[in-house]
């Protein structure tokens, strides 16, 4: 009996330090960490919403720096993208606004704008989204 007590004993701390151990790795993240590749990040994501509605190049490109903005209840780093789409399908043309929200430095949602979001927003050229190509015709 005395061997099976000892057992158990070394058995149930072994268990508290594996606990103790696994409490001591959480981590934070701040929810407002500066985005460092938000142009990347905004890039890959219009590409693939590109790609599911045919458009194949893109016009008159520009984007906001990004800014600490209420997003809800709380402050998020947000950016303001403005272009124009261009698709083959029927030949359409459609100007878009959207705003990219941030977490912990990067982009969580990049949804279509409204006035409130980006109606003041300080914009740049974005040559990067201007440069983009889908489809057939293009070098890649």
């Amino acid at each position: 009996m005395g061997k099976r007590a000892a057992s158990l004993w070394l058995l149930s701390a072994l268990v508290v330090a594996l606990a103790a151990c696994s409490q001591d790795k959480v981590t934070t993240v701040d929810p407002n960490l500066l985005p460092a590749r938000y142009k990347d990040e905004i890039l890959d994501t219009l590409k693939t919403l590109f790609d599911k509605n045919d458009t194949q190049t893109v016009t008159n490109a520009v984007i906001s720096d990004p800014a600490l903005r209420p997003v809800g209840s709380e402050q998020r780093y947000t950016v303001c993208v403005r272009y124009t789409a261009h698709g083959t399908a029927y030949n359409l043309a459609g100007n878009a606004e959207r705003i990219g929200i941030f977490y912990g430095g990067h982009l969580t949602q990049l949804i279509e704008a409204t006035q409130e979001q980006c109606g003041n927003a300080a914009y740049k050229p974005f040559p990067e989204l201007n440069a983009v190509c889908l489809g057939k015709g293009c070098n890649r």
